[in-house]
């Protein structure tokens, strides 16, 4: 019985090829598992009936690619715990109440240029709070720019190799099946190109089919993600004497100046020209990671204490505790929560699901599932787990901006992408050696570095691959050139582009974009070669293509990341995206034909 199974399996092992691809997509389009989770079951498949072997399976995992994706994510980890992306978005934004617009087109160019250096699904991550403050500062609802962020971080992201992790794959697996490598900026001209079109497009649709909302509406949602906290100025620092709006911590993107206290009144306008005074409190809103990183500004106190001023502020232990409703301090005072008068801590901060705690933070009455931020000596710190009041006391996960590391991060991506460039080494080899520069000079911790990597990217690219050799191995690429290579016979150069874009983006709409690379790449460079065509303009149409999807929220990671953010609809990509999809496909489509 098994040896007829298998005779079976042998003689029709190209068409149980297709039939398991297209359970797949189905899987993929379904949605019912995690993409990783059906190319996985897809792999298993394969071994199981005996078409992929042991062998063949652990062969992928000498595929370049996923490692230098791998080192491609700790590079912009680095660059994002330095702060250099947040340090952009702050000069951008302090230029927004003065040119609005032009601050808006400084702020997108910004994107396109980082994503084009950086994987852009990081950039988009970082700028979606930063677009968010944006919006509020230019008097516009947000929905009418978290659509274009992704779709700019898309655009650049196709720009250079290293954009997406879909460029250097496709790369990759056309380097595997027999053709030259992909130089860093091979793609740069089409890039352009597409990136120039897709400008134009984006405004063209920006009025009539993008979104409206209410200002400030989606912004409010995003408050649980920062703190509430206040700032002495000591005496003797070099802040004494400094206009308000001089401050350097004050005029950073993920900081929001909420007020300022002198001698026990609280002040909210006007406060620009303020100059500074010894014991005058700066009220802010800022995030976890900002108010970490102003621990070690000298010329300030941070945080709230009870008469404990021998509290240090760099003190070793930070904990995260939240409020629990049978506490019996609730509806009372920060300033009177009896941890605080009990010992010796200062609280730094205090957070809020979807609320603005104050006015300030002594006065901030507290309510169930606030979240505080805590400092002290570890003898102190040690009580508070013991609080039946108090939930999930632990160590905050969030790390302090390392601002000082910038210049080794930058240099780090910028010698990587030089090296590449200049075909001194492989672009792999260069991202390792750059990853083990920004380890040791300590830009970035190594959990945080193996946290900034997307696992779920890398399996899925691995189990494609398996999946891909598997179909190879199975004899069903080649079933399938020799259907469409008598169709394709007689079609032009252009229309062979114009067919490979096609049937890619329309896939990558529905299906992952790693999975579209890997299964068509292959496909592509074995159509050319039985047509007798140059093969490279079909590999970067996939290339293309397999990004540049903007008409759903599911066919790339950066329309996710805003469809959630902005509470968007379904329908909402597909008004705006449809016509996007269309521009830039038929420019990138020309340019390919032109320029490859």
């Amino acid at each position: 019985m098994i040896d007829v199974a298998r005779a079976f399996v042998t003689e029709y092992q190209a068409i149980i090829g297709l039939v398991v691809l297209a359970v797949m997509f189905v899987g993929f389009v379904l949605e019912r598992f995690p993409a990783t989770v059906v190319a996985i079951l897809g792999t298993c498949t394969f071994l199981f009936l005996g078409i992929l072997s042991g062998r063949d399976l652990f062969s992928v995992f000498s595929n370049p690619a996923p490692v230098t994706i791998g080192a491609m994510f700790i590079l912009s980890g680095a660059l994002l715990r330095t702060g250099t992306l947040d340090a952009i978005a702050s000069r951008i934004i302090a230029r927004a109440q003065r040119h609005p617009k032009l601050a808006l087109a400084e702020m997108f160019l910004g994107v396109y240029v980082a994503s084009a250096f950086l994987n852009n699904t990081p950039v988009v991550v970082v700028m979606i709070p930063i677009m968010l403050r944006l919006a509020a500062a230019l008097n516009l609802g947000a929905k009418r720019l978290l659509i274009p962020l992704s779709y700019v971080a898309i655009l650049g992201g196709t720009t250079t190799l290293v954009g997406t992790s879909t460029n250097l794959l496709v790369a990759a697996v056309a380097e595997e099946n027999g053709l030259d490598r992909f130089g860093i900026f091979t793609i740069t001209p089409v890039g352009l190109v597409a990136g120039v079109v897709g400008a134009f497009g984006l405004l063209s649709i920006a009025r009539r089919f993008l979104p409206d909302d209410t200002p400030n509406q989606i912004a409010l949602s995003q408050d649980h993600r920062s703190f509430l906290s206040e700032v002495r100025i000591l005496k003797g620092g070099n802040l004494v004497g400094r206009r308000v709006g001089d401050v350097p911590f004050a005029r950073r993107a993920n900081v929001r100046l909420v007020g300022l206290k002198r001698g026990g009144a609280l002040r909210r306008t006007a406060l620009a020209d303020e100059k500074l005074q010894a014991d005058d409190r700066l009220v802010l809103r800022l995030e976890l990671a900002e108010l970490l990183s102003l621990r070690a500004n000298k010329n300030v106190a941070i945080g709230l204490t009870a008469g404990h001023d021998d509290v240090e502020q760099d003190e070793e232990e930070i904990v995260e505790a939240m409020i629990a409703p049978s506490h019996p301090a609730i509806g009372r005072r920060l300033i009177e929560i009896p941890f605080l008068s009990a010992l010796r801590v200062r609280i730094l901060g205090i957070a809020r699901f979807r609320k603005t705690p104050g006015p300030d933070l002594p006065n901030a009455r507290i309510q169930a599932i606030d979240r505080v931020l805590v400092t002290g000596p570890a003898d102190q710190i040690e009580q508070m787990y013991g609080n039946p009041h108090l939930y999930g006391v632990g160590s905050t996960t969030e790390r302090e901006f390392r601002r000082g590391k910038a210049p080794i991060a930058i240099g780090a991506l910028l010698g990587v992408i030089l090296l590449a460039a200049l075909n001194v080494m492989d672009i792999g080899v260069a991202a390792i050696i750059g990853v083990g520069l920004i380890l040791v000079t300590r830009c970035i911790d190594a959990d945080e570095a193996w946290d900034s990597i997307d696992g779920n990217v890398l399996v899925l690219i691995f189990a494609m691959l398996a999946v891909g050799l598997a179909l190879e191995n199975s004899g069903s690429v080649a079933l399938v050139v020799g259907k469409l290579t008598p169709i394709l016979v007689d079609v032009p150069p252009w229309g062979l582009v114009l067919a490979t874009y096609a049937i890619s983006v329309l896939l990558t709409e529905v299906v992952t974009n790693n999975a579209v690379a890997i299964l068509v790449t292959p496909l592509a460079i074995a159509v050319a070669r039985d047509l007798g065509v140059d093969p490279y303009p079909l590999v970067v149409a996939v290339m293309f293509a397999a990004s540049a999807s903007f008409a759903t929220p599911i066919g790339y990671q950066t329309n996710t990341l805003v469809y959630a953010a902005g509470n968007y609809r379904f329908v909402d990509f597909l008004r705006a995206g449809i016509p996007m999809t269309v521009c830039v496909g038929a420019a990138t489509v020309v340019a390919i034909s032109l320029l490859m």
